[in-house]
């Protein structure tokens, strides 16, 4: 894995960062952190993985609707 984070300015040697791969990490960050509006998935009520698992479809289709309502 290659980091994707971009450096301080005050660092003295600088790494330079694929912006592509930057912007689909932040896609994919700003998409958990829509999901975790959702209490539920966020603080794990569910003790069993497959009912877990079927709240995180639903919240992610209720995005996906809200998304194609605008």
């Amino acid at each position: 894995m290659l980091p994707v984070i971009p450096m301080r300015k005050t660092r003295k040697m600088r790494v330079g960062v694929d912006h592509s791969l930057y912007r689909l990490r932040n896609l994919v960050e700003r998409c958990f952190n829509k999901l975790k509006n959702a209490r539920r998935v966020k603080t794990r009520y569910d003790k069993l993985a497959e009912s877990f698992s079927g709240f995180v479809d639903i919240a992610s289709i209720r995005l996906w609707i809200r998304h194609l309502s605008t």
